[in-house]
């Protein structure tokens, strides 16, 4: 009952928000960081409900909906019917799927790096590769040093490879069973929907977020924040914050595979 209670709070906000688009012509970019954030969340609440919906059609099905509830609740039900444990458990475990496909996705840009035409770039991504590979953070502006590269071949959004682009979507916790042109589509708009987001957030200030806020900001970028304190949380988030303000629509690519180059090495992301 408490799920529902706050799955409906949810859904009267955001409709609240909607509502307050349509009359006054606010497109999505345009809200607050609160208001984007909401109605992001919401969005994938709803669509893994619609698929509970789906399956809960045919005669009697919705008996076997509830037994497949009460065994599969990771992957059927949705954080408002979670418990407290169960959401920290099932934090770690997404974490851990996603966090198999970054060293696939090191490896890629260390095999593409000498398709690199300029070879000063050239040389910064192979040297940020081994850095990353022998266990270094690396610097904000050693990431950016490298936007170049993810605005055109061979890094650039429209010329990734299929397979690099199944790693991404699994570090993004999106399904990788689907066909490149949508795997690219989907990429492209999940990246877009959070560089809005870090345009908001850095209009608003990391100061003005609560702990629990902060954390969810975090685990959404790449980072497993459940078990780092809520300073350093705070200290990665601005990192990141640099580095997605900084960069361009053309430059996109680069804040994709920024979940893995800025995550991976982190202080405290041994789980």
């Amino acid at each position: 009952m408490k799920g529902l209670q706050m799955l409906w709070a949810d859904a009267r906000k955001a409709r609240r928000i909607k509502t307050n688009m349509w009359k006054h012509n606010i497109k999505f970019h345009q809200l607050s960081y609160r208001e984007m954030e909401h109605l992001r969340q919401f969005r994938r609440d709803v669509t893994k409900c619609l698929f509970l919906g789906i399956i809960s059609i045919p005669p009697f099905a919705n008996y076997l909906v509830f037994l497949l509830m009460y065994l599969f609740p990771r992957q059927l039900l949705i954080r408002h019917f979670w418990t407290p444990k169960q959401q920290i458990d099932f934090l770690d475990i997404y974490h851990a799927l996603r966090k198999q496909s970054y060293p696939e996705i090191l490896c890629y840009l260390e095999r593409v790096a000498p398709l690199i035409s300029d070879a000063g770039l050239r040389w910064h991504m192979t040297e940020l590769c081994t850095k990353m590979q022998h266990g270094t953070h690396p610097a904000v502006h050693d990431i950016l040093a490298l936007r170049e590269c993810f605005s055109n071949h061979p890094l650039g959004m429209n010329q990734l490879h299929a397979l690099q682009m199944k790693a991404l979507s699994r570090a993004m916790l999106l399904t990788p069973h689907l066909p490149p042109v949508v795997l690219r589509h989907r990429l492209k708009t999940h990246t877009t929907v959070i560089h809005q987001l870090d345009k908001a957030l850095a209009k608003l200030g990391i100061g003005q977020l609560t702990a629990q806020e902060v954390k969810s900001a975090c685990y959404l970028r790449g980072l497993n924040s459940t078990h780092i304190a809520e300073e350093r949380c705070r200290t990665w988030l601005g990192e990141w914050l640099q580095i997605s303000c900084s960069l361009k629509e053309a430059e996109l690519s680069l804040l994709l595979h920024n979940v893995v180059l800025l995550s991976t090495n982190y202080i405290g992301t041994s789980r």
